[in-house]
């Protein structure tokens, strides 16, 4: 019974972020449309004010094959990068959100396409319950690093040497979770913490073969937190003007 109400309550957490996040949505906007469970939610908010009329000539990218399928059920009009490379706003949930609004992503395995479409948005919208919110990134959950297949196994040790232990993501068949982009991912855990989470993202972005990390420093606009009082927002201001963010 006890997982029972704790499955409920998470659910109902992600569902009421999940419709807070689309009412940021504005008629004419070009939107990022992040991936997992918690986006499901905002989908569903989305096609419903869509099909209402409540909003208008909104197009989305999708930041993943499971998100494009999501969207096509629901007839939320798609377009791609290439055709629309920048975007008035991307809604995402996320892993951890540490207190500075940084974040890590990935744990659904879509990270390179989140963060390319992130980066072309002009804002970032994070949507968490509260239960991701962290005194610091690396407290809870791993920082995925996406690889190329080749030589994967090399980067073990650097990673070790970063003060984490790597571990191979695999499916539940034991063999590796290949990404969207036919890449291998490594989830680096660190026990206590990242410590020095733009230390290790220089570090582990110089390597060959490492194509991207979970690590979403400085992107965040504002938080979506849904907690039992409702739903917080949480801002960056203009701290958040920085780094590859479209002006």
């Amino acid at each position: 019974m006890a997982d029972s109400d704790s499955l409920k309550r998470a659910v109902s957490l992600k569902r009421a972020v999940g419709v807070e996040a689309a009412e940021l949505v504005e008629s004419g906007m070009r939107l990022g449309l992040g991936t997992g469970s918690t986006v499901a939610h905002l989908l569903v908010a989305l096609a419903e004010k869509l099909s209402r009329g409540a909003l208008t000539d909104v197009v989305g990218v999708p930041t993943s094959l499971r998100t494009a399928q999501e969207a096509r059920e629901l007839s939320i009009p798609l377009t791609t990068l290439t055709e629309t490379p920048v975007l008035d706003l991307t809604i995402d949930g996320a892993d951890e959100v540490d207190p500075a609004l940084d974040v890590i992503k990935g744990l659904g395995g879509a990270l390179l396409r989140e963060k390319m479409v992130a980066q072309a948005s002009r804002r970032l919208a994070i949507m968490v319950d509260d239960g991701k919110m962290v005194p610091e990134l690396g407290t809870r959950c791993p920082v995925p690093v996406e690889v190329v297949q080749f030589g994967w196994e090399v980067h073990g040790p650097f990673v070790e040497s970063c003060g984490a232990d790597p571990v191979l993501r695999v499916g539940s068949d034991g063999e590796p979770m290949v990404t969207d982009n036919g890449n291998y991912i490594i989830d680096c855990h660190f026990a206590g913490g990242i410590g020095d989470a733009e230390g290790f993202e220089r570090a582990i972005r110089a390597r060959a073969g490492v194509v991207e990390s979970g690590l979403f420093l400085g992107m965040a606009t504002e938080v979506l937190v849904s907690g039992p009082a409702g739903v917080e927002t949480l801002s960056r201001g203009d701290r958040a003007q920085t780094g590859d963010r479209v002006p």
